[in-house]
């Protein structure tokens, strides 16, 4: 890989020395969008902080700053994570949870330890996944996190389905395995949850608020749904 830095410099008006920059020359065999992505990568602030801290990926910040401004990840909390691969989720709810709590994560791919958590490869949505959880928990968990995301396809409301068809069926795990007063936090793409999906959160849930992370790229549309306070499972026959 061919790099080169922008160097510093003034605009006409006298404005500030311009950030250096890493730009990505073209490679024969590499598409236009790898080439794209990579340049972003590579300057992307998130990512190189995430190096630098340890975190497997950038989006651990996303659950950062969500928990720094609704406070969910409690201490000595039981915390599932789903499609936790590659683990950054799961290392910001050990951290922020403390040494007394219980992290268990789940994703179809192999994670690699991360101590202190319970790392489970197979599907959330397999018939014995409740009662295999809530066994690796020590008992219902008191917040659910997912932050699974489809495969883009480039087609807006093709990719908008996609995640929602994950999302609900992660609503429907968490209103399976919550604790009464438990915490669900799911991604969706803006224009946010269907009318439906909302509905059933705002019955089963106390507080349903939705938001947009800092580290969440701006040209990004995923946001995120928060949802606290879990009413418990008679709640859905009301």
């Amino acid at each position: 890989m061919s790099t080169k830095s922008g160097g510093k410099g003034r605009s006409e008006k006298g404005g500030a020395d311009r950030a250096l920059r890493t730009r990505v020359k073209s490679a024969r065999g590499r598409k236009v969008s790898s080439t794209r992505w990579l340049e972003r990568q590579l300057n992307d602030p998130y990512v190189q902080k995430a190096k630098r801290m340890g975190y497997r990926s950038r989006a651990a910040f996303k659950l950062i700053e969500l928990d720094d401004k609704f406070h969910f990840l409690t201490k000595g909390a039981k915390i599932l994570d789903l499609g936790a691969a590659p683990g950054g989720w799961t290392q910001v709810a050990l951290e922020r949870a403390g040494k007394d709590a219980r992290v268990v994560g789940i994703d179809l791919l192999e994670i690699e330890a991360i101590v202190g958590a319970d790392l489970l490869q197979g599907d959330f949505l397999d018939d014995d996944a409740p009662e295999r959880l809530r066994h690796h928990l020590d008992g219902p968990a008191d917040v659910v996190l997912t932050d699974m995301a489809a495969s883009a396809t480039g087609h807006t409301q093709t990719d908008h389905l996609r995640i929602m068809v994950l999302l609900e069926a992660a609503v429907d795990f968490a209103a399976e395995v919550l604790a009464p007063g438990g915490a669900f936090v799911g991604k969706v793409l803006q224009g946010g949850t269907e009318n439906q999906l909302l509905a059933a959160l705002k019955r089963q849930f106390k507080v349903v608020k939705h938001a947009k992370p800092p580290a969440s790229r701006s040209d990004s549309a995923e946001i995120y749904v928060v949802a606290m306070g879990f009413r418990g499972r008679e709640s859905d026959q009301e």
